[in-house]
């Protein structure tokens, strides 16, 4: 029963971390209506979006520390609370400067509340398919565009972009906070089990965290984590546009990048599958050597046959990347601080992900091309993977590096 429970938890997360992801990047759909009706800049609209992922990756690490301490039900709950508390006050914004305070600063420091406490309750219900359990989680944030946009979009059609708006805080209320009821810490008995099965708890899961976060280990997960994101949010956020830019009409360039998101979908359970028969580290190393290589292979395509074709070896690589990094969190350092350390990893992730879009429209604006892009983000993977090539595990956690059993 109680690991059957924790597939409930799994599915509980899946859909606040859908729900939530989701309604912050339905801004891109809320911006045209909004720039019409407003007048505000498009440039001014989309900074809610930068000032989003900066408040999303400095809250996430305080939100993970009070996950350790008070338990990821009670900051679930407050980030959905938060959550619909900023969308409902954003639709009623009357000036651009209160729209990115409610909506950049109120839902990016909810939004923050998700991902590493979710991953965290996640990793400690199972002691098989754990990379399977958090991949689940991070496909429900890989869902996001495909759900959430199109219901927005359908609410803007009806109504307008206010009324919309108000209508998802309501219904981030209405579903988010019984969702994050049904959250509940693992089993003692789970939470204190290695990775790899059987056995009493290694030195490593007795570390603190505050000396986990000089450690190397920690330095190399985090970083490695940021290098990915800043490789893969440029070409991911510049997609369309550079279809466009290739010949291809603006609807044929959208369905380029839903390819890219479903194939993200496949890609986070393939590699977290693949993840718990053969471990983290060689899985996630592999995960990024192939991104790197879609990310330079950009340069040499043109046709939206080849379009197709990239997106669905990039989205599988970027998105089975993605979770990998919560597990080797967990792996190596404990559940006992994993909210604050995965939070901190995820910090400098978030950072990595706002800087790829600044980037690409930077080197567009200069050169006329993203050819530049294409060449830095693949510059970039393979640092990744350098750096990652550098982790190993403290004396303490080896056992923990040991593969899942099937």
């Amino acid at each position: 029963m109680r690991l059957s429970y924790g597939w409930a938890v799994v599915g509980a997360g899946m859909v606040l971390s859908c729900l939530s992801m989701g309604s912050m990047f339905a801004l891109a759909v809320y911006m045209p209506p909004m720039a019409a009706d407003t007048g505000w800049s498009k440039t001014g609209i989309s900074g809610a979006m930068t000032i989003d992922f900066l408040c999303m990756g400095l809250a996430a690490f305080f939100w993970g520390a009070l996950s350790d301490r008070f338990g990821t039900r009670a900051v679930v709950l407050a980030g959905s609370i938060l959550q619909g508390i900023g969308t409902v006050l954003a639709s009623q914004a009357s000036s651009l400067l209160e729209f990115q305070v409610y909506f950049g600063g109120v839902v990016g420091i909810a939004v923050g509340a998700f991902y590493a406490p979710l991953m965290a309750t996640a990793s400690g219900w199972f002691e098989n398919n754990r990379s399977l359990a958090v991949a689940l989680i991070s496909a429900g944030m890989g869902a996001a565009p495909l759900i959430v946009a199109p219901t927005v979009r359908h609410l803007i059609t009806v109504y307008d972009w206010r009324t919309a708006m108000l209508i998802v805080g309501i219904a981030l209320w209405v579903l988010m906070i019984p969702a994050a009821l049904l959250i509940r810490r693992p089993p003692v008995t789970l939470a204190l089990t290695p990775a790899g099965g059987g056995g009493a708890p290694s030195d490593g899961y007795t570390m603190s965290a505050g000396r986990a976060l000089r450690t190397p280990q920690f330095f190399a997960i985090a970083l490695t984590h940021f290098f990915c994101c800043a490789a893969h949010s440029g070409p991911i956020f510049h997609m369309v546009s550079y279809a466009m830019v290739c010949g291809i009409g603006a609807m044929t360039a959208v369905t380029v990048y839903s390819v890219a998101g479903l194939s993200g979908l496949a890609g986070r359970l393939l590699l977290g599958v693949t993840a718990d028969r053969v471990g983290v580290k060689p899985t996630l190393v592999v995960g990024l050597l192939v991104q790197a290589a879609a990310a330079g292979t950009y340069l040499f395509v043109g046709a939206l046959g080849e379009f197709y074709a990239l997106s669905v070896v990039f989205g599988i690589a970027y998105g089975g990347v993605m979770p990998l990094y919560a597990v080797l969190v967990r792996n190596y350092f404990g559940p006992h601080i994993m909210g604050t350390m995965f939070g901190g990893v995820s910090a400098l992730a978030s950072l990595g992900m706002a800087l790829g879009p600044v980037a690409g429209g930077w080197v567009f604006d200069s050169f006329q091309s993203y050819n530049w892009l294409y060449v830095g983000s693949f510059g970039v993977g393979l640092g990744a993977v350098a750096i990652m090539l550098t982790f190993r595990p403290t004396r303490g956690a080896a056992q923990a590096a040991r593969p899942l059993a099937a």
